[in-house]
């Protein structure tokens, strides 16, 4: 990201510290890298202020530990101090790679497990942190963002217990309902896409497609990620169509309603390539179907582009599509845990969101204003427009 002269004139709120928590030390490394590279190539007019002091840094990483006793229970121990710092905890709940010994037994972390250790860094702090920030990029519970009947109501009650707990502002990207933020509406909540990050991860693998309404349909493999599709296929100049899953709500399996067919809502699609926009991709199976109804349909190609990819049951079922033709990518990034025979398919791209995740970093350090980097809008035109100047040398 160009760093605009608004950043090269701002004072910090606090020094920054990246407390990383073990569900996204990946992840975590590449932000602190380009956070290290952010600040030593900005000339800030301030930078003999002592104010200053520990702006520039060799490395951002907060030191602490999370150990855990036989019994399975755990605690947060802080190995230097946080006070006075604008301290940013990254954390993927999503993460199942990491396990953990309980009387002698091996258990995997869940989203809760994740979630407690994260509460107990937070209250580890003790108050002296200059500001807390929370980066949650799958935000926990994002599903269960509103009570339908007698059901508990869990994604809302975590952002208000966080909140009552000291964090300031809460990131996260692509949330299933972002109207979650009504919980807490004092609090900054700050949602992010990966549209930018999407856009150019397709450019560089393909070299040979037109953007436009002739030759692209940006699909919504449902109506709740149709503001997702529009918002995309607005900005490229392409067409939009809508999925339609029609479930059976007197049945419920694994938590959720089943999905008894896919209507499709939109104009005619073949030989067209397409984009299938949405958030995430849980077991896989609806992205699946969904595909397989384009192709059905003569589509030209499939390109499905999630933020979160999860494959909850494995990629048995992707790998057999794949080899099928059902689809002919997917586009995930980086911000949550993948398994790591996923990066070596033949299908899979991945969007870096690295750079741009210590981007908003930087700017909320400073207490920019994010309107430029929550609407990627012009961004995502230009990329366009030199890909479309010279295919080959843009997918070099």
């Amino acid at each position: 990201m160009t760093y605009s002269n608004d950043l090269k004139n701002a004072m910090p709120v606090a020094p920054l510290k990246l407390l990383v928590l073990n569900s996204a030390t990946e992840l975590g490394s590449k932000v602190n890298n380009y956070l290290v590279g952010f600040r030593n190539n900005v000339n800030n007019v301030y930078h003999n202020d002592p104010a200053f002091q520990g702006y520039v840094e060799k490395d951002y990483l907060f030191k602490f530990s999370v150990p855990r006793f036989n019994s399975g229970e755990g605690k947060a121990v802080l190995e230097e101090t946080v006070r006075g710092k604008d301290l940013f905890i990254l954390t993927d709940v999503c993460n199942h790679s990491l396990t953990y010994t309980m009387n002698g037994y091996t258990n995997h972390m869940s989203p809760d497990d994740h979630y407690q250790d994260l509460k107990r860094v937070i209250a580890a702090t003790n108050g002296k942190a200059h500001r807390i920030n929370v980066i949650m990029p799958f935000l926990y519970e994002g599903r269960q963002h509103r009570r339908t009947g007698r059901e508990s109501l869990d994604c809302a009650y975590a952002f208000e217990e966080l909140t009552k707990m000291g964090v300031e502002n809460f990131i996260t990207f692509d949330a299933h309902d972002p109207r979650i933020q009504n919980a807490a509406p004092l609090s900054g909540f700050d949602n992010f896409t990966a549209h930018y990050q999407f856009t150019r991860a397709l450019l560089h693998a393909e070299s040979d497609l037109v953007i436009d309404k002739d030759h692209i349909i940006v699909i919504s493999p449902d109506e709740g990620a149709l503001d997702r599709a529009i918002y995309f296929s607005s900005v490229i100049g392409a067409d939009t169509g809508m999925f339609y899953k029609r479930r059976d709500y007197s049945t419920i399996i694994n938590g959720k309603n089943p999905i008894v067919a896919h209507e499709f809502l939109g104009n005619n699609i073949e030989g067209k390539d397409i984009i299938i926009i949405d958030d995430m991709i849980s077991s896989g199976d609806s992205m699946i179907d969904t595909s397989r109804q384009l192709k059905a349909m003569k589509a030209k190609r499939v390109f499905i582009c999630t933020t979160f990819g999860l494959f909850t049951n494995g990629l048995d079922a992707f790998d057999q599509a794949y080899e099928e033709g059902v689809f002919d990518r997917v586009i995930t990034t980086n911000l949550n845990y993948r398994p790591p025979e996923l990066l070596t398919k033949p299908y899979y791209l991945e969007a870096d969101m690295s750079k741009f995740l210590a981007s908003i970093i930087d700017f909320l350090n400073h207490d920019l204003s994010m309107e430029h980097v929550i609407t990627p809008t012009e961004r995502i035109q230009r990329i366009i427009e030199l890909y479309a100047e010279d295919h080959e040398l843009f997918s070099v």
